[in-house]
C-alpha cells in the first residue's frame, strides 16, 4: 500500500472513531470495576456468578487490548512514515503497520455491530434437514462440519450436544455449543434455510436434485437469566446412546431427552461422556429455548399493537448453495457469493458472515 499524508490522516479518523464507537473509556472504568470485584474474599464462593464476571471482564479485556495494539501500529505507521522520505525501508515499514492496521480496525468495527443482550455471548446451533429425504440428511451433515470447521477456525470451542445420525447417509439432526467471544451475534446471520443444488450422490441416474436444510441459534444465557421453568414440568427419559462413538456410547442409557410439557418443547442430548453431564446440557438448551419462546411472544404483541407483521426468518431461504451445473455460493440477502465452493463448505464463510452483518446494519 502507498502511503501519503491523506491516508494517514484516514487512519487517525478511523481510530478516533473507533475509541468513540468501542466506549472504551466507559469499557476501561468497567473493567477495574470488575477486577476489584474478582479480589474480593469469597468471590468464587458463588462459581456461576464468579464465572460471568471472569467471562465479561476477559471480553473487556480483549477488546481494551486490541484498540491498545490499533492504536500502536498507528504511532508506529507514523513515525516510519515521517522518516520514510530518507529509507525506502521506512517506507515500506510503514505501509505493512497500515495493512495490519487496517485489517485490526475492520475487526473492531465489526465487534461494535454485537450490541444485543448475548451478541458477545456462546451460542447453541442446530441443524435439521428438510425436504429432500436422503439428500437432506446429507445436507444437514455437510452443515454440521461446515459450523464445526468454521467456528475452530475461529478459535472458538465447540461441543457437541447431541447428533442423530439417520439410516443410510447424513445426519437426523445435530446441535452444537459453541463458546467464543461474540459466537452468537456473529452465528445470527446462518439462522434460516439453507438451499442445496447438485448431482444427488444417491441417484443412479445421476440427476441434478434440489435439498433444504435449517439453521437454528440459541443463545446460551447467563446464569442470573431468570426463566420460568418448574421441574415438575419437565419430563426426564434416559435411553442408549446411538451412531459412532465407541462401545461406551452404545452401551450405556447416558442419553438424555426433555419433554417440557406445558409447550411440548422437547430436548436430547447424547453426546456428553455421563448422563448428569447430558441432563445438564439439555436443560440449558431448554432453557434457552423457553427464554426464546417467551421473547416471540412479547415480540408478536408489540407488532400487534404496531400494526406490522413478524418477519419469519426461520422459513425463508436466505443462501444458495450450488454445485451444478455450475459452483456458486450466494446469499441472498446481502448479495455476497464466491465460486470457491470447497472453501465454503469446509468453513470459509467469514465473507458470508460479515456480508450478512453490514447489510443488517445498513437497512
Amino acid at each position: 500500500m502507498e502511503l501519503d499524508a491523506k491516508t494517514i490522516a484516514k487512519f487517525e479518523a478511523r481510530l478516533r472513531d473507533a475509541h468513540a464507537f468501542l466506549h472504551v473509556d466507559d469499557k476501561t472504568a468497567e473493567l477495574a470495576r470488575l477486577d476489584e470485584e474478582t479480589a474480593q474474599p469469597g468471590f468464587w464462593d458463588d462459581t456461576a456468578h464468579a464465572q460471568a464476571v471472569s467471562k465479561k471482564a476477559g471480553n473487556l479485556r480483549e477488546t481494551i487490548r486490541e484498540y491498545d495494539e490499533a492504536a500502536s501500529l498507528l504511532s508506529d505507521a507514523q513515525a516510519a512514515f515521517e522518516l520514510s522520505s530518507e529509507d525506502e525501508a521506512f517506507a515500506q515499514e510503514a505501509s505493512d503497520a497500515i495493512e495490519r492496521l487496517s485489517a485490526m480496525l475492520d475487526s473492531l468495527e465489526v465487534s461494535s455491530w454485537f450490541t444485543g443482550s448475548f451478541d458477545d455471548g456462546d451460542a447453541i446451533l442446530t441443524v435439521n434437514p428438510g425436504q429432500g429425504g436422503l439428500e437432506a440428511n446429507d445436507w444437514a451433515d455437510m452443515l454440521f462440519k461446515l459450523y464445526t470447521h468454521y467456528a475452530e477456525s475461529k478459535g472458538w470451542k465447540v461441543h457437541v450436544l447431541d447428533v442423530t445420525y439417520a439410516e443410510g447417509i447424513g445426519i437426523d439432526r445435530a446441535t452444537i455449543q459453541v463458546e467464543g467471544r461474540n459466537a452468537y451475534g456473529m452465528l445470527r446471520s446462518e439462522v434460516g434455510v439453507h438451499r442445496l443444488v447438485r448431482i444427488s450422490p444417491t441417484d443412479d441416474k445421476k440427476r441434478r436434485h434440489t435439498t433444504f436444510a435449517s439453521v437454528e441459534l440459541l443463545p446460551v444465557l447467563p446464569e442470573d437469566i431468570e426463566v420460568d421453568l418448574d421441574p415438575n414440568d419437565v419430563r426426564v427419559d434416559v435411553y442408549r446412546s446411538s451412531g459412532p462413538g465407541g462401545q461406551c456410547v452404545n452401551t450405556t442409557d447416558s442419553a438424555v431427552r426433555l419433554t417440557h410439557v406445558p409447550t411440548g418443547i422437547v430436548v436430547t442430548c447424547q453426546n456428553q461422556k455421563s448422563q448428569l453431564q447430558n441432563k445438564e446440557a439439555a436443560f440449558r438448551v431448554l432453557k434457552s429455548k423457553l427464554y426464546e419462546l417467551e421473547e416471540q411472544k412479547r415480540q408478536a404483541e408489540i407488532d400487534e399493537l404496531r400494526g406490522e407483521r413478524m418477519e419469519n426468518s426461520f422459513g425463508s431461504q436466505i443462501r444458495n448453495y450450488v454445485l451444478y451445473p455450475y459452483q456458486l455460493v450466494k446469499d441472498l440477502r446481502s448479495g455476497v457469493e464466491t465460486g470457491n465452493v470447497d472453501a465454503v463448505l469446509a468453513g470459509e464463510i467469514d465473507e458470508f458472515v460479515i456480508g450478512y452483518h453490514k447489510w443488517k446494519a445498513s437497512q
